[in-house]
């Protein structure tokens, strides 16, 4: 029997079979060369979730996430397909677990007022607010402030995937990695919402900003940062959850400021 005249390909080859003459064999290879991600964005992920969360489900939608990449992807502007596809799977496990309703509403409420607190606060103060403070602005003890923290957690999986409106797709982490040019107003808020990230991150604690850091930018799992900090895993999901729900208030003010114009 005959090789597949597409069994040979490089990787540019399998994207112009592919995409320029949509040869469906490409596309298979595409799949598997790259079903790793998959993997590895799962394997990431399952880290913390509740235990009744089955990780080849995790892995299903992240199937279907990486269909979607290899579907949407340019390969023409020199971007990587790595990044890319990472958070197209991303988003799609986590569109399978908001439609699983995975997090009690009671879990998702103690995270609305934490993050509200870090918003109200730190656009009160300037500046990163304590522990004591938010405790005190919540009317608990910092001991119940840190078990709120416990439980919400897994809530921080979500993070910047949340959609920028109510009635949009669009993500905030989309504006950063995305697939498609943008128009000039687009770019205006782009811009201004980077913008309001930095000035966030900037505003988190030394241990948040390396929590952070390793995380979305070196890749370690929670686990691996908890060995390279000399923490435990609990604190570093504290960390962690902090950092997470102080940008989401930073974001939901620049939310704010694009609806007002």
């Amino acid at each position: 029997m005959a090789e597949p005249k597409t069994a040979h390909l490089t990787n540019i080859q399998m994207w112009q079979a592919w995409r320029e003459r949509g040869e469906v064999e490409a596309k298979k290879q595409l799949i598997e060369q790259y079903l790793p991600l998959v993997d590895y964005v799962t394997n990431r992920m399952a880290i913390g979730l509740p235990k009744n969360v089955i990780k080849d489900d995790l892995a299903s939608n992240g199937v279907m996430g990486l269909i979607d990449a290899i579907e949407k992807f340019d390969y023409c502007r020199g971007l990587q397909f790595e990044t890319y596809a990472s958070w197209r799977i991303r988003g799609a496990i986590i569109d399978g677990l908001r439609q699983g309703d995975w997090v009690p509403r009671s879990v998702r409420e103690k995270a609305k007022r934490v993050e509200e607190a870090y918003q109200h606060l730190e656009q009160q103060y300037l500046r990163s607010v304590t522990d004591a403070e938010i405790s005190s602005y919540l009317q608990i003890s910092e001991k119940e402030f840190a078990g709120m923290l416990q439980d919400i957690a897994v809530t921080t999986v979500c993070s910047l995937e949340d959609p920028i409106r109510e009635e949009e797709s669009e993500t905030r982490m989309s504006l950063l990695v995305d697939d498609k040019a943008k128009n000039p107003d687009h770019k205006v808020h782009e811009f201004y919402m980077k913008e309001s990230l930095v000035k966030g991150i900037e505003r988190l604690t030394e241990k948040e900003r390396t929590v952070v850091s390793l995380f979305y930018y070196e890749e370690l799992s929670l686990s691996e940062i908890a060995e390279v900090m000399s923490l435990s895993p609990s604190r570093i999901s504290q960390l962690h959850s902090k950092a997470i729900l102080r940008l989401r208030g930073v974001l939901a003010k620049h939310k704010d400021q694009l609806l007002q114009h």
